[in-house]
């Protein structure tokens, strides 16, 4: 710990996935989070690891961190630990996130260095709040999880449905109960947050808005290199991590459906998908006019070099990364009114917003007989973004509701903008949320498991 940081109050920083690096959705804002938080406190992170390859990132935790505690798990083990919960009565994403071990330390350490405020990200991990010494404590659902199982549970058959439905039922049941005991639950669109306060008017007056941003300085066309693509056609993009439900959900349906739509119009349109873990449905899509990556070193030329940006999403709620860093790009982006719900962007001008299938055709082969138009879009989204899209602006309300003296318990300061308004230059009250269905996933054989929102 440097000399300029021992001055700095101590925070408990809980996350349900190591937040570094920032290559995956929920890791993106976890990790802004944990950036921000170090700016002004001393952290200490509890985590979890759940792939092989990020062991190796963990020492760079300690440029951020002053203690840490990293927990690898096997998503397949836990899952079927997770079961448990259906003998307890209790949300199977508990259990799969419950670690005595990382109890323990969060006990320990709160005792022994004085720490007295803490910050969950995710549902989840709030079950490790509720310890003597904390006086402060923030829960960042990002999303209404319960009501996203729920969603899902209805797009599958018995048992499967059955199951989902009660995921979402049990889960509610433990963020009610979790907020009624937090000082703040912060969510990333005032549309979350409504949902979830009429879910819980018990917590209404703590439930809060915490916008997602973007590094507009990392995702700019300046750095956009080389074209990827070999010559040929127009390219048609969707960018993501393969493994997560909503993002397979959408390339199946866009390959199937629509593409073939399009290249009636457009017949050398090219789609590729970029993203790294592709689940067997995903690689099964490759063939004629259609690529599938897998993991890539910097995904910017794949977006900077792309005609058209789609994110056809059909499950997932709220404003995407992918669609922030794809503007960020100065690329024309067609994205579904689900995932657009939040964003602060002007429709037909800074990106184009489809309601259906149709709508997605339509303005898809719009865009690509239209160079012009594509680059006055592209240009347009970039400066939406720069305008509304600051993480620095965004999180710097953390500080306010972790000064335990500022701020009186059951309060939700006026920086963190309570439900029905949003953060951000100019954004309106309704706006709606980036992140993904679950960021955990106990499930057996969830199609959800190995994720995140991006």
């Amino acid at each position: 710990m440097t000399q300029d940081k021992a001055g700095l109050p101590p925070v408990l920083y809980l996350t349900h996935r190591i937040p570094y690096p920032p290559n995956k959705g929920d890791k993106v804002r976890s990790f802004n989070i944990l950036r921000q938080l170090a700016r002004t406190h001393r952290v200490w992170l509890g985590t979890f690891v759940d792939h092989p390859d990020d062991q190796r990132h963990i020492p760079a935790l300690a440029q951020w961190c002053a203690q840490t505690c990293v927990i690898p798990i096997e998503p397949g083990i836990r899952r079927l630990a997770s079961l448990h919960g259906l003998l307890r009565g209790e949300a199977l994403s508990l259990p799969y996130y419950r670690s005595p071990r990382l109890s323990d330390w969060v006990e320990r350490n709160v005792a022994e260095h004085g720490i007295r405020a803490a910050v969950a990200f995710s549902g989840p991990m709030a079950q490790y709040l509720d310890v003597p010494g904390l006086a402060r404590r923030i829960i960042d659902f990002c999303d209404v999880d319960s009501a996203k199982w729920t969603q899902y549970a209805a797009e599958h058959r018995w048992p499967m449905s059955w199951l989902y439905r009660r995921e979402g039922a049990r889960l509610l049941d433990f963020e009610r109960a979790a907020a009624a005991r937090a000082d703040a639950s912060l969510f990333v669109t005032a549309a979350e947050a409504e949902l979830f306060r009429r879910a819980a008017p018990e917590a209404s007056s703590r439930i809060g808005v915490m916008q997602n941003g973007v590094d507009a300085d990392f995702f700019s066309p300046a750095h956009g290199g080389e074209s990827p693509y070999p010559v040929g056609g127009p390219v048609i993009v969707f960018s993501g991590a393969m493994d997560y439900w909503p993002n397979v959900d959408a390339v199946g349906w866009f390959a199937t459906e629509l593409l073939p739509r399009i290249r009636q119009q457009v017949p050398g349109a090219r789609f590729w998908i970029v993203g790294m873990n592709p689940a067997p449905a995903v690689q099964a899509l490759a063939g004629e006019g259609i690529v599938v990556t897998g993991t890539v070193p910097d995904v910017r030329p794949y977006i900077a070099h792309a005609d058209v940006v789609v994110a056809p999403l059909r499950i997932a709620r709220g404003i995407q990364n992918k669609v922030l860093e794809a503007m960020a790009m100065a690329r024309p982006v067609v994205v579904s009114a689900g995932s657009a719900a939040g964003l602060a962007a002007r429709p037909g001008q800074d990106c184009e917003i489809a309601h259906d299938g149709d709508d997605t055709v339509r303005h898809v082969i719009q865009l690509l007989h239209d160079p012009a138009r594509r680059d006055a879009m592209g240009a347009a989204a970039r400066t939406c973004v720069m305008e509304n899209y600051s993480w620095q602006a965004h999180l710097a309300q953390l500080d306010e509701l972790l000064t335990v003296e500022s701020v009186p318990s059951g309060a939700v300061p006026v920086g963190t903008v309570p439900v029905g308004a949003a953060v951000g230059a100019g954004l309106p009250a309704n706006t709606a949320s980036e992140q993904p269905l679950s960021r955990a996933s106990p499930l057996p054989r969830n199609p959800l498991s190995s994720r995140s929102p991006r």
